[in-house]
């Protein structure tokens, strides 16, 4: 869990983790009082943070259905790709140069749970804890609305779709695995080649399998 969080963060970073590994599956209507009981929360948060999630674009509400989880678009999903790499690199390079040692322990142990989860073949888990890794990296930047722009853009993208392509969670931990063997050793060109790669490799093999 993030630190320095509102009850209305915790509970929408958690919606955010759960839309992104594809536990809350796109076109799903989320009920407040069952989301507020697996994490142990009143309604209030519950619907303070699908209001903010509704309004990066996760979560689609009406007055009559509720909310639901947003579908994706695959014709806009390249421009998202291209905005991604740009946006992406820009927080991964201020994360660098501000990085804490305990941020830098978070990054190695959640990279650890990748690795173990994808030697298990637990494509959700891995999935999630590629959010939560890109999450610590990212609040490093301390560059807030850039980062609310990079949600906004998640929210739009295929995680949970391109996460269950064969072998996609291996090839994910061997991504995260250079990228952060670049960053630790503070080598920017490496880091930003390693990013780029990890953003376009998972979109590209999905692109060739999908069949709409």
């Amino acid at each position: 869990m993030l630190k320095h969080q509102t009850k209305e963060e915790r509970v929408a970073d958690y919606l955010r983790e759960g839309i992104i590994s594809g536990r809350f599956p796109r076109g799903s209507k989320l009920k407040q009082a069952e989301i507020a009981e697996q994490i142990g929360t009143s309604i209030t948060p519950v619907r303070e943070a699908i209001k903010l999630l509704e309004a990066e674009g996760f979560i689609l509400g009406t007055a009559n259905r509720g909310a639901t989880v947003a579908p994706f678009d695959i014709n806009a999903t390249e421009e998202i790709v291209d905005l991604r790499v740009t946006l992406e690199c820009k927080l991964a390079l201020r994360a660098m140069e501000r990085l804490t040692s305990e941020q830098v322990a978070e990054l190695r142990e959640l990279q650890a749970q990748i690795e173990d989860a994808a030697g298990r073949g637990d494509r959700d888990a891995v999935r999630s804890i590629n959010y939560r890794f890109h999450e610590v990296l990212y609040l490093a930047a301390d560059l807030p609305q850039t980062l609310r722009f990079v949600r906004a853009l998640w929210a739009r993208y295929p995680f949970d779709l391109i996460n269950k392509l064969d072998n996609r969670v291996g090839r994910a931990s061997k991504e995260h695995r250079e990228m952060l063997s670049a960053v630790l050793a503070r080598d920017e060109g490496a880091m930003l080649s390693a990013l780029r790669m990890h953003i376009r490799a998972g979109w590209d093999e999905f692109k060739e399998s999908y069949t709409g």
